[in-house]
């Protein structure tokens, strides 16, 4: 059994197979020599699920740097020292007719100690004057009394998967892992299916434990304080779900409040309505704050009304900006969410959520500022999570910067492009998109990649003049109103609904006509229609109720909405006099969910109903109508 090579660091092993009473057998290490065994090939953590509980073991030993072996412990937290014996030649345990005996009737147990072995891989780091890796050992179980403490009697839970950010295993048939940790670690459970973590006052899921001895750098806005030695148990205790096959979750795109105003405009266009919402839970697409970090608890006591668990990615607006390197630029993000990037199960679906905002310092100039980017290590944890996961079922990416705009998305490409169910969403632009990714961005699949931009909580950043109850219109450049979106999902079908902030759910269009046309003029009349969830999969059609035309189809273009571009010259007009009166808007840009046509030529004089209809790219059909007046002349 010679060791793994994967790029530029490799594994070696060191096994004892014990049977069921308890007794060791023929201990053996392996001579390190050249392989080229790619690691993508062997048996992954799911093979760890299903060996019979009567088989105990370990991986006495792992290296996961360049060309050193460091002993990890064993994957077993409750394992014995093992001895030193002398290491054996091939040749020797080979002609030993025990060990041949025992490796036989073991072979399943060597089988799924590779797997534990390849799961157990990556980043393990010496601490200072240490020749070992520190190791976190825990326990993952039922949390029976709701304490959040791991009690006596209480069931341990095995196969369930636990990471440090790059490396991930399952527990054992004790419930216990183990797992390296440096002086900056956060350490999570990836909830499984039907179960579900323990829940702050402010519903965010407290999946993590922060292993920051020293704490975090000062900063502007505080980060993590020392959390002192690791724990002898970093446990993580879980509790029983219903999470039945279909469900709805709660999409919120950049909610961005710069101050508690605007925190309880949140409160009253989006939080108001959802109070009671039959969602599983929700997610914040990234951008939380704009920049001011103190408004973090702020917002997360508005949505924690909803009352449904609520998961958060970070975006560009929510990192320390006065950090000195990328280590360090999400310290207040962790304090409050924790891990940057982590997975969790719900139902029949895999979500993952991406930290793609990269904190960049140049060493010369001590310029600072952002680009997307995922980053080696974020990509190695995504490679062997999804690795774990079965082909057949629904993965879910979600991210704030839109995935065609990251450096190194290709890199991600690889490892989604072949699975059949597999979508991504994201926030950032402050418009609403469906785009399908192809060979033309560098996409492998057999299939295009749906990739979602979802809708913004915060529309244009708050800005627009107040409506009835003072809060800002903050209609976005692409003409779609602000609000926030629900997707369903269904096994591996899935289907997304916008939702305006304040409006009825019915409210899905925006019909751009004339008050007034005449019967000359009727048929050069230009009718747009903004469908805020409008794709290139959609069907718009439009008719005047009576004419004998009926139904046309109507021709999707990217233009600048013209509604929205009349709104934006008035309301720059006024800010010209009064600069004051609110926050302007932006630029109008091309939308992607337009559409346009022309009104039936001869219109006769009168009162007319101009109705649209749009079959989406899930067969269901929303409409919409406007009256339109014709004259004579």
């Amino acid at each position: 059994m010679g060791p793994f090579r994967h790029r530029d660091w490799r594994i070696s092993q060191m096994m004892v197979v014990v049977d069921a009473s308890g007794r060791r057998a023929r201990r053996f290490q392996s001579r390190r020599r050249p392989s080229d065994r790619s690691l993508s090939n062997t048996p992954n953590v799911t093979a760890f699920r299903r060996l019979p509980p009567t088989f105990t073991r370990t991986a006495d030993t792992c290296c996961a740097e360049s060309g050193t072996s460091k002993s990890l412990g064993s994957v077993d937290a409750g394992w014995p020292p093992v001895r030193s014996d002398p290491i054996l030649s091939p040749f020797d345990f080979l002609l030993d007719p025990e060990f041949l005996m025992r490796f036989l009737s073991l072979s399943v147990a060597v089988v799924v100690s590779l797997s534990m072995l390849v799961a157990v891989r990556g980043t393990a780091s010496r601490v200072e004057g240490q020749d070992a890796p520190v190791l976190a050992r825990g326990v993952v179980f039922h949390d029976q009394n709701g304490n959040g403490q791991y009690d006596a009697g209480e069931p341990t839970l095995a196969g369930v998967r636990v990471s440090n950010g790059r490396d991930i295993v399952a527990t054992n048939a004790a419930g216990r892992y183990e797992l390296p940790v440096t002086e900056d670690t956060i350490l999570f459970v990836i909830k499984p299916s039907g179960w579900q973590v323990p829940m702050s006052d402010h519903q965010i899921p407290q999946f993590y434990y922060i292993h920051k001895p020293a704490g975090s750098p000062e900063s502007r806005y505080p980060g993590v304080a020392p959390t002192g030695p690791l724990p002898k148990s970093v446990d993580f205790a879980l509790t029983p779900n219903d999470e039945p096959e279909e469900f709805k979750a709660l999409l919120f795109g950049d909610p961005q409040p710069r101050n508690q105003q605007e925190v309880d405009w949140i409160s009253h266009d989006v939080v108001e309505e959802l109070i009671g919402s039959e969602a599983s839970f929700g997610v914040t697409l990234g951008d939380i704050a704009f920049d001011n970090l103190e408004t973090f608890e702020a917002l997360n006591r508005s949505i924690a009304l909803i009352g449904i668990p609520w998961y958060n990615v970070i975006g560009n607006h929510d990192i320390n900006y006065d950090s000195p390197d990328r280590t360090h630029s999400n310290e207040t993000y962790e304090r409050v969410y924790g891990p940057s990037y982590y997975s969790f199960d719900y139902g029949k679906v895999h979500f993952l959520v991406v930290d793609d905002i990269e904190w960049r310092v140049d060493s010369a100039t001590g310029k600072k500022g952002y680009r997307d980017g995922i980053g080696e290590d974020q990509l190695a944890f995504i490679k062997t999570d999804l690795a774990q996961i079965p082909a057949d079922q629904m993965v879910v990416l979600m991210m704030h910067i839109p995935l065609t705009g990251v450096h190194d998305r290709h890199g991600l490409y690889r490892l989604i492009e072949q699975r059949p169910f597999c979508i991504s969403i994201s926030g950032h632009t402050h418009t609403h998109e469906h785009v399908w990714i192809t060979k033309a961005d560098g996409w492998e699949g057999p299939q295009p990649h749906h990739h979602i931009v979802n809708v913004t909580v915060c529309g244009s950043w708050w800005s627009g003049a107040p409506d009835e109850r003072g809060i800002p219109h903050t209609t976005m450049a692409d003409g779609g109103p602000n609000g926030y979106s629900t997707i369903t999902f269904n096994g591996t079908d899935y289907r997304l609904d916008y939702k305006a902030a304040g409006r009825s759910p019915e409210y899905q269009m925006e019909i751009d006509a004339p008050e007034q046309v005449t019967v000359t003029t009727s048929g050069e009349t230009v009718v747009y229609v903004n469908v805020f969830n409008g794709s290139e999969k959609s069907v718009v059609e439009m008719q005047v109720v009576g004419d004998p035309q009926g139904w046309v189809k109507l021709d999707h273009v990217l233009e600048v909405d013209p509604k929205f571009q009349r709104t934006y010259d008035l309301e720059l007009s006024i800010l010209e006099k009064n600069l004051d009166a609110w926050r302007k808007l932006p630029k109008p840009k091309p939308s992607t969910h337009l559409w346009k046509g022309t009104l039936p030529a001869g219109l006769a004089p009168g009162v007319h109903r101009i109705e649209v209809r749009e079959l989406d790219q899930w067969q269901r059909t929303h409409t919409a109508s406007r009256v339109v007046r014709v004259t004579v002349e």
